[in-house]
């Protein structure tokens, strides 16, 4: 039997703590028998949650005996994870057991450099912090989730379903993991594939940052021509030294935040207006229909049209 260890810290999120519990404690193999046994462990007897507490049964040896260690994110403002975490997670990491994290769980993960030089996600939110944060991470917010291998990371609460869902189907094959879902009455794989969606607010830099009047003008400027040496000039600095404060301040390149802009912008209209997508690419500053679409997909997980059907409020504009 395979052991999953879900990890509770103070300021567990009840959600993403909730998840693991559930998705691998309903899986039942066709003979009907269960083949993961489930643990909450903590570093101390009792964890305190926001308007909860819990009495972990198990300490951190359960880490030790696991096959599988799922690590559910905190809510903002707990503390660090203590030196003894960080410690036992790096030794399971080392013994080759299986870690994967929800949501803001990632934080815990980085802290303990089990992420350093992987591609990794965490709710759109706090992947900005997280980048800034643990610079050696290859943080991608635009996905549920990411599969190293022995290490895996999902997006926000959903995301861990989803994900949690994908180790059943590695372990036990898609008709396992299909009757898991529908148990969880969630569709094996969303529609759109791996993709978070993203609202369109751009990404929160520091109020009085150097970068506010570049990025605002970039806003301004979408549908025209925007490149890193003209972004420099209006900065007043060099390419390379605009690009390593721009990187330090949002977490990302100047070239894929006008490309997520542009996205938004996308998103926006789509959701507001019936104009064709010949339009909508045009106004976003894509260069083409066919290049508009390709990076929309790319972000969105959807095409443009997939978009509009889910969430626009027009109905009557082209394909």
């Amino acid at each position: 039997m395979h052991t999953v260890a879900v990890l509770a810290l103070d300021h567990v999120v009840a959600a993403d703590l909730a998840t693991p519990v559930e998705v691998f404690g309903r899986v039942r193999l066709a003979d009907g028998s269960r083949p993961y046994r489930v643990v909450v462990c903590a570093p101390a007897p009792q964890v305190a949650g926001e308007a909860f507490a819990i009495v972990a049964p198990h300490d951190l040896s359960a880490l030790r005996e696991a096959g599988t260690v799922v690590v559910p994110g905190c809510s903002e403002g707990a503390p660090p994870p203590p030196a003894e975490v960080l410690d036992a997670l790096r030794a399971a990491a080392a013994a080759g057991t299986r870690i994967v994290s929800i949501c803001a769980g990632a934080f815990t993960l980085a802290a303990a450099g089990l992420l350093d030089g992987l591609r990794a996600t965490t709710h759109w939110a706090a992947a900005g912090l997280l980048a800034r944060s643990f610079p050696e991470v290859e943080v991608d917010p635009g996905v549920l989730y990411v599969d190293n291998g022995q290490i895996l990371t999902s997006a926000g609460a959903a995301a861990g379903l989803d994900l949690c869902l994908h180790l059943v189907r590695r372990d036990f094959g898609s008709a396992v993991a299909a009757a898991t879902a529908r148990l969880s009455v969630v569709p094996l794989e969303r529609e759109g594939g791996q993709a978070q969606f993203v609202p369109h607010a751009p990404p929160a830099v520091p109020r009085g940052s150097s970068l506010e009047p570049v990025l605002a003008w970039i806003e301004e400027n979408l549908d025209g021509e925007v490149t890193l040496a003209r972004l420099a000039r209006r900065a007043g600095m060099g390419e390379r030294t605009f690009s390593r404060r721009f990187r330090e301040q949002t977490g990302t390149t100047p070239l894929q935040w006008l490309l997520l802009a542009r996205v938004r912008r996308a998103q926006l209209l789509l959701e507001s207006t019936d104009e064709g997508v010949e339009r909508v690419a045009a106004r976003s500053g894509f260069g083409s229909a066919a290049a508009f679409r390709d990076r929309f997909k790319r972000v969105a997980g959807v095409t443009p049209t997939a978009y509009r059907a889910a969430f626009g409020d027009c109905r009557s504009g082209s394909p």
